[in-house]
C-alpha cells in the first residue's frame, strides 16, 4: 500500500470553508456564467476553498420538455465551459464543482459535474448515472446513464464523493462512494415543485429530499454538501405549470446535523466551515462501516427478490 498516496487525499488542516451557491437562472448562458463567476469571486474573498454549483448552471432546466433543439445547449469537454471555469478556479483559488450538458460524441451525451482543482485542471468528471424521466423531468431523452461508476475525485480539499441530484435518492450510490474513500458527499440538484400541489404534499416533497440526504451523512459517518437552484421556470410546451425549484440548499455534518439551510425561495450565497475530523470520532462511536454484514448483501445485485 502505497500510504504517501493515502495520506494526501486527506485534507490536512482538517477545516473546509465550502462555498454555497443557489441561485436562479434565465436562458442566457453568458449571464449565467456571469453570476457564477461574481459568486466564486466573493466566496473566495470570504475563504471558500471549495465552492459548489447547481445542476445544469449554465441554462433554464431544459428537461422540462422533449425537444431536439436543446441539444445546442450540449458542450464538449474539453471546450469552452472547462476554459471558463477552469479560469474562474485558478484566478480564486478555489476547488469548483460544477455541472454540464456534455456532448460526448454525435448522439451521445450526459448530464456530468466537472470538478476543477484550484490551479484550474480538470481533477475528475463524474457523470450521472440514475436518469429520471417524470413528468417535466424527461432527462432520458437527453442523457444517456453514466459509465465511469462511482469514483470519488481526488481534489487539494478532500476526496470528493461527487453525485448528481437523482443520484441522491439512492443509499447504495452513497454507500459505493463512501467504501471508495470519499471524505464527503456533493450533490449538485435541480429539483422543484408542481405549483400546483398542495402546500402540505410540497412540504412532505422537500421533507423527504433533505431526510434522505441526511441520512446518508449518518449511515456513511460523513458531511453531505446539497446545492439546488431556485426560482420559477415555466413548461415552454405550456403542457404543465411548470417547476418552481424549492432552493433549500444545505450541508450536513456525519451526524446527519444541519450545518447550514438556505431559504426555499431566493437567491443564496454563504461559506460554511465544515470540521472534517468529526468524521473520524462519530465513526468511533457509531462504527456502521465495521458492523456491515458483507457477507450477506449479495442479493442488493438483484433487480427485485421473488
Amino acid at each position: 500500500m502505497d500510504f504517501e498516496t493515502v495520506s494526501s487525499q486527506i485534507p490536512s488542516d482538517k477545516l473546509i470553508n465550502v462555498g454555497i451557491v443557489q441561485h436562479f437562472f434565465s436562458d442566457d448562458i453568458d449571464s449565467n456564467r456571469a453570476r457564477n463567476l461574481s459568486a466564486i469571486e466573493n466566496l473566495a474573498s470570504e475563504g471558500a476553498q471549495l465552492v459548489v454549483l447547481s445542476e445544469l448552471h449554465d441554462s433554464l432546466y431544459f428537461c422540462q420538455t422533449e425537444n431536439v433543439d436543446n441539444f445546442q445547449l450540449a458542450c464538449e469537454l474539453p471546450g469552452d465551459f472547462t476554459d471558463f471555469y477552469g479560469e474562474a478556479a485558478a484566478k480564486n483559488n478555489v476547488v469548483i464543482v460544477t455541472s454540464t450538458f456534455e456532448r460526448r460524441a454525435p448522439g451521445l451525451y450526459h448530464n456530468t459535474a466537472v470538478v476543477f482543482e484550484a490551479d484550474g485542471s480538470v481533477a475528475g468528471i463524474f457523470r450521472k448515472m440514475h436518469i429520471p424521466d417524470d413528468p417535466g423531468f424527461y432527462e432520458k431523452f437527453y442523457f444517456a446513464p453514466g459509465d465511469i461508476g462511482f469514483e470519488p475525485i481526488v481534489t487539494s480539499v478532500g476526496k470528493l464523493g461527487v453525485l448528481v441530484c437523482w443520484d441522491q435518492w439512492y443509499p447504495e450510490a452513497a454507500r459505493l462512494m463512501t467504501l471508495k474513500g470519499a471524505n464527503i458527499l456533493i450533490y449538485p440538484t435541480a429539483i422543484g415543485w408542481n405549483p400546483d400541489d398542495e402546500q402540505t404534499e410540497k412540504e412532505r416533497q422537500r421533507d423527504a429530499w433533505i431526510t434522505i440526504q441526511r441520512a446518508h451523512a449518518i449511515a456513511n459517518g460523513i458531511p453531505v454538501i446539497s446545492v439546488n437552484r431556485c426560482g420559477f421556470e415555466e413548461d415552454p410546451s405550456g403542457q404543465t405549470s411548470g417547476i418552481d425549484f424549492w432552493g433549500s440548499s444545505f450541508v450536513a455534518g456525519p451526524q446527519g446535523e444541519f450545518l447550514f439551510i438556505a431559504p426555499d425561495n431566493s437567491p443564496t450565497e454563504s461559506v460554511v466551515e465544515v470540521d472534517m475530523k468529526r468524521s473520524e470520532e462519530v465513526r468511533q462511536w457509531w462504527p456502521f462501516l465495521r458492523d456491515r454484514r458483507i457477507d450477506s448483501y449479495t442479493q442488493l445485485t438483484r433487480r427485485f427478490i421473488d
